[in-house]
């Protein structure tokens, strides 16, 4: 069962002999819609293992269980982004008990991912991961400039989380960080890494990967030059194009069809 999302804005051209997937899945029970996610979810780590941006034993992504909203979905600690399916995933609840799954799990995915999820009802998905431009980009203190048409998605839709006190590991340092964020869609954490949220795992990911390049982007010019910046007025105009929750949601499909065809034991 679907439910059509208008795509105005964002570019798409229909034809009735030429469709796209612009569909949203809505589901009629817990059961699928949990496992629908769960298989984005191990989809989204596997995407991420393959883009580099595991550190060891660093990072994480979530998502909430559809029946049990104070419960959230989330990868094994110690296991490679590039090696997790389906059948990995841990649920834990917001008292950190671990309810279905036979590994342990990251303190800091708990104490930073428990607290967004208990202080923004909307937000379905979580990432989280040291990759490499961003834990750079992170280093500056500094927001992202709209320099770009992509990094537009995040303009005024983004804040910096000017702190840093080590590895976070206590719920106060979590609820903390979930206050920072406000009703935005992603934090840069200073001298840490990125951090982005999604009403599904499909746009959490999408921002994450997005914001990722976005400051790969603005690295690179800034060490080239001094980057042109686009006016407040169009950059908030290209936010409304290509920052809304569709337009994360939908950007993420191509590469979900492109993982599943190329690793499709994530589903195991």
């Amino acid at each position: 069962m679907t439910a059509s999302l208008d795509p105005d804005n964002f570019g798409v051209v229909r034809a009735a002999s030429k469709p796209i997937p612009y569909d949203i899945p809505v589901f009629d029970n817990f059961e699928d819609e949990r496992q629908h996610r769960k298989e984005r979810l191990a989809a989204a780590f596997r995407l991420f293992g393959k883009l580099g941006f595991g550190e060891g034993v660093a990072g994480h992504i979530t998502v909430r269980d559809p029946e049990h909203p104070d419960c959230f979905w989330l990868n094994p600690i110690g296991m490679d982004f590039r090696l997790i399916s389906v059948s990995d995933l841990i649920l834990v609840n917001h008292e950190g008990e671990i309810l279905h799954g036979e590994y342990a799990i990251n303190q800091a995915a708990f104490a930073i991912h428990s607290e967004v999820h208990a202080a923004r009802p909307d937000v379905i998905a979580a990432a989280h991961t040291h990759s490499i431009y961003g834990k750079a980009f992170s280093s500056l203190g500094r927001l992202l400039d709209p320099i770009t048409q992509d990094a537009c998605a995040f303009y005024d839709d983004h804040v910096l989380f000017d702190d840093y006190t080590g590895v976070v590991l206590d719920s106060s340092e979590g609820r903390r960080i979930a206050a920072g964020l406000e009703m935005k869609k992603a934090a840069i954490l200073r001298n840490h890494g990125l951090l982005t949220v999604g009403h599904s795992v499909d746009e959490a990911a999408w921002w994450y990967i997005t914001m990722e390049r976005s400051c790969q982007a603005q690295l690179l010019a800034m060490a080239a030059g001094t980057p042109i910046l686009i006016d407040a007025d169009c950059a908030a105009m290209t936010h409304d194009q290509v920052g809304h929750n569709f337009a994360g949601w939908f950007s993420f499909q191509p590469l979900y069809s492109t993982i599943v065809r190329e690793q499709p034991d994530l589903f195991d």
